[in-house]
């Protein structure tokens, strides 16, 4: 045996399967709801202001989304390990695209999104309080819920839960009061002239690409199969849940600052849902929605620490450079890789750039997310006598939507965003090229 392969014979094992169906719903639904739902309006209304079109990003992106979901449900039950597009397009297609896919996530895929979160916490935080400095308070988020992760999986778990249940009232409470705020600012939701051209334009596809960021994470129980219990019947229902109700709530919400708060005062702002509750609630009631915001905040940070080093841990565990990344402490948990995501965290929040961040992650992330459905056609073509426990409903109209509107978006980004998109797509590419150099071990689990 290779000597590189004996110092790196990891624990097979790994941690033991103890996130139910709840948790991993609730993993997918705080992984969605993050940043975007509460920041990304104010953007879109730059370059629309109807009020269909802007309800129809959030339908269109729903519609996304609950593709995709269906699409990795069928790729957790049919091949479930941890790991996500790492371990679904090395199995499909080759390892080196699995390390590409695995790269963009470790690199920026998970870490980039908690800096976005931290970011928008340290806003919310001092727009409330008027205490502190956005930017310190971003890097103390981090730090605190990392120390959080490197305990054991059920504190983990209660943690989790805790934060995803105190951001769900959060938007319960705010679609009941918005539904019950009068006077309603003077915009239609029903179709208007003009609004077809509208959602068939590159400003309506270029939108979309910031509902997709706040649609990110309906993927997320299939970065930690082998935590869930009975992994091919709870991960794809946990997907398939918990995109839809973020999805209702997402259409709701919208509607509601939309209805409730003047197109002015949200255009092109970052604490959109801060301005909609002082709107709804008065001065005093509006910092109370934005002192819940930070606490839901809280929430997509946590999950997103716990998912993202789990993609990491799969690669030390399979390639022999990167065999360090493998190693879990006494509590199972892979400290390695959360001490690494932390770092980039830290570096990403340097940067101080929302709207450029979002772009840059956005278009490696689609890559990702399209070829990893494109594989449900190919993994049937290639490997048809392979269990399925889940298959796709309505076969083959989910993977063939989502790449459609996937494809849309990608070709809108490289022409209206083109240095940003270049740049995500340069970071896949040099993850493919380090494939080479990184070496694969032979795999404990063989």
């Amino acid at each position: 045996m290779n000597k590189a392969v004996e110092m790196n014979v990891l624990d097979s094992s790994g941690p033991p399967a103890t996130v139910g169906f709840s948790t991993a719903c609730g993993i997918v639904i705080a992984n969605i709801i993050g940043t975007g739902v509460f920041t990304s309006l104010g953007f879109q209304l730059i370059d629309m202001q109807s009020g269909f079109p802007l309800l129809m990003l959030w339908i269109v992106g729903g519609i996304a989304a609950l593709c995709g979901a269906l699409c990795y449900g069928e790729l957790s039950a049919a091949l479930p390990r941890s790991g996500g597009e790492y371990h679904f397009l090395s199995e499909i297609y080759h390892p080196a695209i699995g390390f590409m896919a695995g790269f963009v996530s470790a690199t920026v895929g998970f870490a980039a999104p908690v800096a976005l979160a931290a970011m928008a916490f340290g806003r919310y935080f001092q727009g409330v309080f008027n205490f502190g400095s956005p930017v310190v308070l971003s890097f103390v988020l981090v730090w605190v819920v990392s120390v959080f992760h490197f305990g054991n999986l059920r504190r983990g778990t209660t943690f989790q839960n805790v934060w995803t249940i105190v951001k769900l009232l959060l938007i319960a409470v705010l679609i009941g009061a918005g539904f019950l705020f009068e006077p309603k600012e003077p915009l239609s939701f029903f179709p208007m002239t003009g609004d077809t051209k509208s959602i068939f334009s590159g400003a309506f596809a270029v939108s979309l690409v910031w509902v997709m960021y706040s649609y990110s994470g309906w993927n997320a129980s299939s970065y930690i199969i082998s935590e869930v219990k009975q992994p091919e019947r709870n991960v794809p229902r946990s997907l398939v849940a918990g995109t839809l109700v973020v999805t209702a709530a997402y259409v709701l919400l919208n509607a509601v600052f939309l209805a409730t708060t003047p197109e002015s005062e949200m255009r092109g702002q970052l604490e959109v849902g801060l301005i909609a509750g002082k709107h709804i609630f008065g001065e005093n009631g509006g910092r109370v929605v934005g002192a819940i915001i930070c606490l839901g905040l809280i929430s997509a940070v946590s999950s997103m620490t716990w998912i993202g080093p789990r993609v990491t841990m799969s690669m030390g565990e399979d390639h022999w450079l990167l065999r360090f990344l493998g190693r879990r402490n006494v509590y199972g948990v892979p400290a390695n890789a959360v001490v690494v995501q932390l770092v980039i965290v830290n570096l990403l929040l340097l940067t101080r750039s929302f709207e450029l961040v979002v772009i840059y992650i956005q278009f490696a992330l689609l890559l990702c997310s399209l070829l990893t459905v494109i594989g449900v056609f190919v993994l049937r073509a290639t490997r048809p006598s392979i269990a399925r426990p889940y298959r796709i409903w309505l076969y083959p109209i989910p993977p063939l939507l989502f790449a459609i509107i996937t494809v849309w978006m990608m070709i809108y980004l490289l022409i209206s965003k083109p240095m940003e998109s270049i740049a995500g797509l340069a970071t896949a590419l040099v993850g493919f090229l380090l494939y080479f150099c990184a070496g694969k071990r032979v795999s404990a689990r063989s």
